[in-house]
């Protein structure tokens, strides 16, 4: 994916980052065989969904966001990831802008079973 990579090929979150200010919009920044790597800016509360065919990994790039679980509540904090099995309702959170790279199958929509106004594009972005 080479519109989504420097010069040399190496793709830099910070740089991606820098680009855009929408909150809870992923960026699709590079793909792999079928796994997209996407680029999101959160703040405040997204919406309760699962995914039935996949898992998703979120990885905080910087700050701190919480993932919910109806059985319980993960903190991530920067450097941190966590998996989300999948069919696991869930719903993610941070009080002040958290930046993390999602890590999904190509195609996976944002919001899940949900649906609605938060529902992001899977394109890939350069």
């Amino acid at each position: 994916m080479s519109e989504a990579r420097n010069a040399d090929g190496a793709v830099n979150l910070a740089d991606k980052l820098a680009t855009f200010s929408e909150r809870w919009s992923p960026r699709v920044v590079a793909q792999m065989n079928d796994v997209q790597f996407k680029l999101v800016k959160m703040q405040g509360d997204f919406v309760w969904h699962s995914h039935e065919e996949t898992d998703e990994v979120f990885l905080v790039v910087k700050g701190e966001m919480e993932i919910g679980l109806r059985d319980r509540d993960v903190v991530l904090r920067e450097g941190e990831m966590f998996v989300i099995p999948r069919g696991v309702e869930h719903i993610t959170r941070a009080r002040e802008e958290c930046h993390a790279l999602i890590v999904e199958p190509a195609g996976v929509v944002n919001t899940g079973d949900a649906g609605g106004d938060l529902t992001a594009r899977n394109d890939v972005w350069a």
